[in-house]
């Protein structure tokens, strides 16, 4: 089992930066794909961006050039670095974790391909 909590949402205006951060307990995988999903209000959960266990890291174009996934092995926490935040990018942020057979993330990333999720946090960035 992988325990995942996020932290490091809340509200911004427009231009602004904010990092989530995702803290992970529990079984480590030798192989994994972590991401992070968000969902806005009325719309389907969609994912923003995925780093694999070897580093290798992938953005949905719309958060490309703004938004940057890292990791810091040490303290088990996965982060999302946004900048030039959009009234758009307002939605509730997840991280999400799950265990692969080697090789990068599939991408898109989808929900279904994820066992483990975070409980979420709430991004609003105001014009």
């Amino acid at each position: 089992q992988v325990q995942l909590v996020e932290s490091g949402g809340g509200s911004v205006q427009a231009g602004g930066s904010l990092r989530l951060s995702c803290a992970a307990s529990g079984h480590r995988y030798r192989s994994y794909c972590m991401g992070w999903f968000r969902q806005a209000p009325g719309k389907e959960r969609e994912g923003v961006a995925s780093l694999d266990s070897e580093g290798s890291t992938l953005y949905a174009d719309s958060v490309k050039g703004r938004f940057t996934i890292s990791q810091d092995n040490a303290k088990n926490t996965l982060y999302l670095e946004m900048n030039s935040l959009k009234p758009e990018d307002t939605a509730d942020y997840y991280c999400a974790a799950t265990a692969i057979w080697g090789g990068p993330c599939l991408w898109p990333i989808k929900s279904s391909g994820f066992a483990y999720w975070g409980q979420g946090t709430r991004v609003t960035v105001s014009s």
